[in-house]
């Protein structure tokens, strides 16, 4: 005669468990691949957002200039101190202004360059990705090109 053989509930559950372990290993890889892809697209946004505001301050503070001279120099300025809060720091940054005739009226142009680095990310580490902002500002029609303190 035959013993009997006794099936518990536990060995009943070890199926079950190896099935989400399988489900695990399958499901694991894409969400960590969703993971990093945000982590990438969140820092190609921060870093539009920072060259658009460094090329809108860039020429802001130009337009605010007196003369062609010092409004590429208060633009630059003002670009790099941008570029710093918004942590644009990897080197990459190249910033122009052309205040152009610099006449009341007139336009000065702005553009930020910066080459965003994703080497720190698994999967991205081989990408790089530029982003580019220009911005206009019109120089004030009825503006005093007199300095402070300088009335002559």
């Amino acid at each position: 005669m035959a013993p009997a053989v006794r099936i518990s509930w536990t060995a009943l559950r070890h199926p079950q468990r190896a099935a989400a372990l399988i489900e695990t290993a399958l499901v694991l890889p894409v969400v960590l691949l969703l993971v990093v892809g945000v982590i990438g697209v969140d820092r190609l946004i921060q870093a539009r957002i920072g060259v658009s505001a460094v090329a809108h301050e860039a020429a802001r503070s130009a337009a605010l200039a007196n003369s062609a001279a010092e409004a590429s120099q208060q633009g630059l300025a003002r670009a790099q101190q941008v570029a710093a809060g918004y942590k644009l720091i990897n080197g990459s940054l190249k910033v122009q202004v052309d205040p152009g005739s610099f006449d009341r009226g007139g336009e000065v142009q702005a553009s930020a360059q910066y080459d965003v680095a994703l080497q720190d990310l698994p999967l991205l580490h081989w990408t790089h990705v530029e982003v580019m902002a220009q911005d206009k500002e019109r120089i004030d029609l009825y503006r005093s090109r007199w300095q402070a303190g300088n009335p002559s």
